[in-house]
């Protein structure tokens, strides 16, 4: 079993919509809302804010400075909502790209749209250098203090200290991936500051005894063998042929010649870093390709078609597959096969999966998926982190601080899901009630309809974000008949 599973190191991870590098990397440095752009800098929509380090005990009164990012430029001040983007596992820079809707949507609410950082990732970290440094500093990152900064927040923000009163503005909760879960989280846990969330992409039952373990890889080959079937068994076959090549120190050399890799095979643990690379560039792939025209895995797809060819000629076959991803402009001298996550994100993340984010993770291969097979054992998981981190996870946590698949007394949540991600395996796919619904978007791939508008949306992805607007403006509009301050 693997240390570290494949979607630990790339999960929740969603693609820009521009082709143009130039245009991606401004994205990442400003924030974008109608045809503003504030650039990250103090003066300019990035903002600081005082948090407790631990909002649950007396013990600590250390304090530390969460980022978010804020535009008011279309906000009605008296009136107008907040929108609330909780942020996830990276710098929140980096996700402001994965929220157009959410921008494109606030001149016609009059909203002021905030991003939040969420703690130990980015900027935001409790003991700056040291946050990592040992197990009681790290101890503090976890999903309830995460939500509970939220909180504090907002309450910041609904502040109006020149007429020392609280600001009569409701509040909506966004998220997607694990920010998604953290919105509805944040619903379900503190509904006097949210009025509602919407939660694209959001995996709330990816846990322990709430969903088999095998799923997600289930509904990942799904993209390939809808695309292409003989696509699907040349990955499917191509896990034994790399284990039946790198058998040898001439078969190790072959392949990191054909393969033009930049780091050399020369042992076991090398060659399962190399799968685990091309196995999470499928996940990735199944994850975020969009519903467009030009798919990326038909691309990848057109390329591996010699599953039947002998292990040499499959094992071409896909690396020629895999270059679409990693060298689609042909400029790369080699393929780099290490994980490309800041380092930070990398260390927060992979804590996290170690205490209270425990997801069951495994491919069985064969009639039920295209991945190596690959089993689950929670023990031997347990021990790992135990050794790296000094801690022991917890595998129903999360059921037990947010109620698992009872959520019968919540409220006023969406959650949307496009049914060719792998992460909807795990997430809410049938009503719960009136007012927590499931919106279900076929042949749609991540966190979608968070995205901003473009041409090529389907109809089922306008009709999604559309919906979202309805009940925002049921769920504005209820605040405001109600006696709530």
């Amino acid at each position: 079993m693997r240390v570290f599973t494949r979607r630990e190191r790339l999960r929740f991870r969603v693609r820009s919509r521009s082709s143009k590098s130039s245009r991606t990397s401004r994205i990442f440095r400003c924030l974008h809302i109608g045809t503003r752009c504030f650039r990250s800098r103090s003066d300019q929509g990035m903002y600081s804010f005082y948090h407790a380090v631990d909002h649950f005990s007396f013990a600590n009164d250390d304090t530390f400075k969460l980022k978010y990012l804020m535009n008011n430029t279309f906000w009605d001040v008296e009136n107008g909502p907040i929108f609330f983007y909780t942020g996830n596992e990276g710098p929140i820079v980096d996700l402001i790209h994965t929220a157009g809707f959410v921008r494109e949507i606030s001149k016609e609410f009059r909203a002021m749209v905030v991003f939040a950082e969420h703690r130990y990732y980015g900027d935001s970290m409790p003991y700056g250098n040291d946050s990592f440094n040992d197990k009681k500093k790290l101890g503090y990152l976890t999903s309830q203090q995460a939500i509970a900064d939220f909180v504090d927040l907002i309450d910041h923000l609904r502040k109006d200290s020149a007429l020392n009163r609280k600001r009569p503005n409701p509040v909506i909760a966004f998220g997607g991936s694990y920010g998604g879960m953290l919105s509805a989280w944040l619903r379900m846990k503190y509904p006097a500051t949210v009025e509602g969330a919407i939660a694209s992409s959001a995996p709330i039952w990816q846990f322990n005894g709430m969903t088999p373990c095998n799923n997600f890889y289930k509904v990942a080959s799904l993209s390939y063998r809808n695309k292409s079937a003989e696509c699907a068994a040349t990955i499917s076959n191509s896990w034994n042929a790399i284990n039946n090549i790198t058998k040898t120190e001439s078969g190790k050399l072959w392949l990191t010649k054909n393969w033009m890799l930049c780091q050399p095979l020369n042992n076991t643990d090398d060659v399962t870093q190399l799968k685990d690379w091309a196995a999470g560039m499928y996940e990735y792939l199944a994850m975020n390709d969009l519903p467009y025209p030009s798919s990326m895995i038909e691309k990848l797809c057109e390329q591996m078609t010699y599953h039947a060819l002998g292990d040499e000629n499959l094992l071409m076959s896909v690396f020629r597959g895999l270059s679409v991803l990693f060298n689609s402009t042909g400029e790369s001298e080699c393929l780099k096969y290490e994980t490309v996550n800041p380092e930070s994100t990398e260390r927060g993340w992979r804590y996290q999966t170690c205490t209270e984010m425990v997801f069951p993770d495994c491919a069985n291969g064969g009639e039920d998926d295209i991945f190596e097979p690959n089993p689950w054992d929670f023990e031997e998981y347990a021990q790992k982190c135990e050794k790296k981190y000094g801690v022991r996870p917890i595998a129903d946590a999360i059921e037990k601080q947010y109620g698992g698949r009872n959520l019968k007394t919540a409220s006023n949540i969406i959650f949307s899901n496009g049914l060719w991600d792998p992460f909807s395996s795990g997430g809410v796919l049938k009503n719960i009630s009136s007012t927590v619904q499931a919106l279900l978007m076929p042949k749609t791939t991540h966190q979608v309809d968070l995205l901003a508008s473009h041409p090529n949306d389907t109809l089922i992805v306008v009709q999604t974000r559309e919906a979202h607007k309805r009940w925002i403006k049921k769920w504005i509009d209820d605040y405001r008949l109600s006696d709530i301050p």
